[in-house]
């Protein structure tokens, strides 16, 4: 049961596929710069009259560029494309400058990589920012991120083959990456310097996981406040977590829902899987909490309140969960909103933020399609300057609100509204 639809081994009308990897051939065996130009030129022979919209009536060229299956790779493309329509995001990578990761004779070219090579110098950041640049210059109908799936495989070798993976986890893995190697700094040139240069992250919107703060934390980084009580002895622990994302349960009352308009009970909203997340709980018997006071585990409750609210508040709904002996998917519809999602009363200090600051506007969404986890299809959904596109790997076609909203969500990218921009704008 695949359904990812493009494998590299099926070509289109076109002869694409071929084209490209001729292509990169090309580039292999030539300089970069005197390519540049041929490689424009082929492109656009061979898609430009793929690419023409019709929008209220007149055509339009569309200047959104797909990203080919590798092999069930899918749960990548899914991320990337949300990832590229998160404008703070995006930009702050597109605006790097480009690392060159070879010496000598070879210095000034860009390699593509295969697989066999046993080349250590690979840059996460690099690949990244390669590949958000190719995702909305306009001139190819889809892009092949090979080198960025080379890198993945070496960096990160869980993701390595081509069987489904999980688009949460890949997420995970690739934003911890990227904040790593960005503090880190790449061929002894520190990254992270430039957050402190770039006016629009400063310092107070630090989050720090794992030492100093990059773009990926000053952009998806929050504060959870964890509070635990003891039910015997009245002691409370507090202890601050910072998140990249929330994991967010569907309860349990809404898992066997199947469809949007089942008429039995209410229908589950976003706001009920982020209650269920902050509201009180008792701990069950397997975590039971080690009680400083009472000198031994105690039946306890805990209450989750959100310290510091990101600018790009990432929802994970928990749609896998283990049964005895396989994963299930909840398959629930949840409804979630476009615009105007309020987080005022999940804040430990509401009274501190100002009237606007606590309303999120969607950018994307990624959906699973399927029943199973190691198998299925992920796709994604994001607005990019005010209108929505489907990112379906190579294909891309424009949507509308009510589509959306009909979406079985998986993970939900929502970005901090500005409060002098007023609701018009993502």
């Amino acid at each position: 049961g695949y359904r990812c639809d493009d494998f590299v081994v099926n070509d289109t009308k076109l002869g694409l596929v071929q084209k490209v990897r001729e292509h990169l051939q090309n580039l292999e065996n030539s300089a970069f710069t005197s390519d540049r130009h041929r490689k424009r030129k082929l492109l656009e022979n061979s898609s430009m009259n793929s690419k023409l919209l019709k929008v209220n009536g007149s055509t339009t060229a569309l200047c959104a560029t797909g990203l080919r299956n590798l092999g069930n790779t899918c749960f990548m493309n899914a991320i990337l494309q949300s990832l590229s329509n998160i404008q703070q995001f995006c930009c702050y990578f597109k605006e790097l400058p480009a690392v060159e990761l070879r010496n000598g004779k070879t210095a000034g070219r860009r390699t593509y990589h295969t697989r066999s090579q046993g080349d250590n110098n690979v840059s996460l950041v690099e690949e990244f920012r390669k590949t958000l640049c190719a995702l909305w210059q306009g001139s190819q109908t889809a892009f092949s991120p090979e080198s960025l799936f080379y890198v993945v495989w070496k960096i990160m070798p869980n993701f390595r083959g081509y069987q489904q993976q999980d688009a949460h986890e890949f997420m995970r893995y690739l934003l911890d990456h990227l904040h790593l190697e960005l503090q880190g700094g790449f061929n002894g040139v520190s990254r992270s310097v430039i957050l402190q240069e770039n006016s629009s992250l400063t310092a107070s919107s630090k989050c720090c996981i794992n030492g100093a703060s990059t773009v990926v934390t000053a952009i998806f980084g929050g504060i959870l406040q964890n509070e635990v009580n003891c039910l015997i002895c009245g002691t409370e622990s507090r202890k601050f977590d910072p998140f990249l994302d929330l994991s967010l349960d569907i309860p349990s009352q809404f898992r066997n829902k199947r469809t949007k308009n089942q008429e039995n009970g209410p229908m589950c909203t976003l706001r009920d899987c982020l209650r269920s997340f902050t509201d009180l709980e008792e701990l069950d018997e397997t975590e039971l909490y080690m009680c400083h006071k009472c000198k031994k585990k105690q039946k306890s409750t805990k209450k989750f309140w959100i310290q510091k609210l990101p600018k790009v508040l990432c929802l994970h709904l928990k749609r896998f969960h283990w049964t005895a002996y396989l994963r299930n998917k909840v398959d629930t519809y949840v409804e979630f909103p476009l615009r105007g999602l309020d987080m005022k009363c999940y804040l430990l200090e509401p009274e501190n933020s100002g009237p606007e600051s606590c309303l999120y506007d969607l950018a994307a969404v990624v959906v699973h399609h399927g029943s199973g986890v190691g198998s299925g299809h992920y796709t994604a959904y994001a607005a990019h300057e005010g209108r929505w596109f489907h990112f379906n790997d190579s294909t891309v076609t424009l949507t509308d609100e009510e589509t959306v909203v009909k979406a079985k969500a998986y993970i939900l990218f929502y970005v901090e509204r500005q409060a002098k921009s007023g609701s018009d704008k993502l």
